[in-house]
C-alpha cells in the first residue's frame, strides 16, 4: 500500500493538488464540495497512516472514536445545563490519557505491547481539550459528530498543526467564500506554498542536511575544550545553525499546511512572525509557533491564573503570574518528552519571561533614565535572539549527548 508522508517531497504537492482540483473549483462558483472531501481526505488519511505504517492508522482510528464520544457525550451532558467541575475534570483527565501514556511510552523500553502513538496525536489532543474547556464555558454550545470529524482530521495541519480553533474553522467551512474572497486566497495559497519550498527544501535543506552535521562534528569533537565542559566556537555555530534549522524547517512546513488548507478553503492561522526580529522572550512568544503558543496561554495560563485567584492561594498579581508561567512552560518542557533537557527548556523561558516581566516593570518606572534609540532596539533583538537560541541549544539535546 501506498505511504506518503505530509509535505515530504514535490511528488506529495502533485498528488494533493491533483486530488483538491474538484474542491477549488467548487469552491470558486461559491459551493463546498463536502461529500467529495470527506472522500479525499479519507484517500490522505489513508496514504499517510497506511502502508507501513498501518499500526498508526489502527492507533488514529481507535483514538478518534474515543475522543469523538468523550466530546459528544460531554455536549450532551452539558445541554442538560448540567456543569459539574468533577465531570469536567474528568473529561480534560480522560481525554489527555492517550497522549500522556504515548509520552511515558519511552520510559519503558521493555515494553513491546502495541504502540497508542501516531503522527499528529499531539495536535489531534490539544483539539479536543480546546472543545472540551469551551463547551464547558459555554461558548461553544453544540457539537455535531460530523463537523467534529472535519475538525479534528483536517488532513492539512493533522500531522503538526498550526492548531485551529473549533468555531473559527467550523465558519469557514460552513460558509464557503465569495469568489473574489477566494481569488486572493489561492493567491495566498500559492504564496505560502513558493514560500514554504524557499524555507524547507531550500534553506532548511543547507542548514540541516549540509552544514549541521558538519558543526555537529567538530562541536563533537571539543568534548574535552574549556575544562571539559565541550564549550567552544564550534558548538556556538551548532547552536546558531540548529536554531535557524529549526525555524525554517518548521515554519516551511507550517507554510505548506496554510498553503493546502487555503486552497480548501479555510483560513488556518499562521504559526510564525518573524519570531527572530522580537524584542524581549515575551514578544517572542507571541511570534513563535503562535497556535502552540496561544493555546497554551489560553488554556493553560489563563484557567490557572484565574484558578489560583478563585481560590485565593496568592494575593499577589505578580507571583500569581509568574507561578502561572512555571507552570505553563513546565507543561510545554514536559510535552515535548520526558527528558531532562525538554523540561530544562522549559524552565529556562518560564525564567527568562519572569526576568523580562522584572524588566519591564523596572523600565515603565524609570523610563525617563532609560535610554530608547536605534542602538536599544537593535540590543534588545540581538539579545533576544541569543538567548532564544540558547534555549533552542538546549532543546535539541546536543547537550546531553556533547556531555553524557
Amino acid at each position: 500500500m501506498i505511504n506518503l508522508q505530509p509535505y515530504s517531497n514535490p511528488t506529495y504537492f502533485a498528488i494533493i493538488l491533483s486530488g483538491l482540483l474538484p474542491v477549488i473549483i467548487g469552491l470558486y462558483y461559491g459551493k463546498r464540495l463536502k461529500i467529495y472531501e470527506s472522500l479525499i481526505s479519507l484517500v490522505f488519511l489513508i496514504f499517510t497512516f497506511g502502508g507501513n505504517h498501518w499500526h498508526q492508522g489502527i492507533a488514529l482510528i481507535g483514538y478518534t472514536i474515543f475522543q469523538v464520544l468523550l466530546t459528544i457525550g460531554y455536549a450532551h451532558y452539558r445541554q442538560q445545563k448540567k456543569n459539574q467541575t468533577s465531570v469536567f475534570v474528568t473529561m480534560i483527565i480522560l481525554s489527555i490519557i492517550p497522549l500522556a501514556i504515548v509520552k511515558l511510552t519511552p520510559l519503558f523500553p521493555a515494553n513491546h505491547g502495541f504502540n497508542l502513538g501516531f503522527l499528529g496525536i499531539s495536535y489531534l489532543t490539544f483539539k479536543t481539550v480546546q472543545v472540551l474547556m469551551e463547551l464547558r464555558d459555554g461558548t461553544i454550545k453544540e457539537i455535531s459528530a460530523n463537523q467534529y470529524l472535519h475538525f479534528l482530521l483536517f488532513f492539512p495541519t493533522i500531522s503538526s498543526g498550526p492548531i485551529d480553533r473549533y468555531r473559527r474553522f467550523l465558519k469557514d467551512y460552513e460558509n464557503p467564500p465569495a469568489r473574489d474572497v477566494y481569488l486572493q486566497n489561492i493567491n495566498k495559497a500559492v504564496f505560502y506554498l513558493f514560500q514554504g519550498f524557499l524555507y524547507k527544501y531550500i534553506i532548511g535543506y543547507y542548514l540541516g542536511t549540509r552544514l549541521l552535521p558538519v558543526v555537529t562534528h567538530l562541536a563533537l569533537g571539543q568534548r574535552l575544550a574549556f575544562g571539559g565542559t565541550g564549550l567552544s566556537w564550534y558548538l556556538l555555530a551548532y547552536m546558531y545553525v540548529y536554531s535557524l534549522y529549526l525555524f525554517f524547517d518548521f515554519a516551511g512546513y507550517s507554510l505548506f499546511a496554510i498553503s493546502i488548507s487555503y486552497f480548501m478553503g479555510i483560513q488556518t492561522p499562521q504559526n510564525f512572525n518573524k519570531p527572530f526580529a522580537s524584542h524581549n522572550i515575551k514578544e517572542f512568544w507571541n511570534r513563535w509557533h503562535m497556535t502552540l503558543s496561544f493555546w497554551f496561554r489560553d488554556f493553560i495560563f489563563m484557567r490557572f491564573t484565574f484558578w489560583i485567584m478563585k481560590h485565593r492561594w496568592l494575593k499577589n498579581r505578580v507571583r500569581i503570574s509568574q507561578l502561572a508561567y512555571l507552570v505553563n512552560f513546565l507543561i510545554m518542557g514536559f510535552w515535548h518528552g520526558v527528558t531532562w533537557y525538554y523540561i530544562v527548556y522549559g524552565l529556562f523561558h518560564a525564567g527568562a519571561i519572569i526576568i523580562n516581566d522584572y524588566w519591564l516593570r523596572f523600565k515603565k518606572k524609570h523610563q525617563d533614565k532609560i535610554p530608547h534609540n536605534r542602538f536599544t532596539e537593535y540590543f534588545a533583538i540581538f539579545l533576544t535572539f541569543n538567548v532564544v537560541c540558547f534555549s533552542f541549544l538546549i532543546f535539541s539535546g546536543f547537550l546531553d549527548k556533547l556531555w553524557f
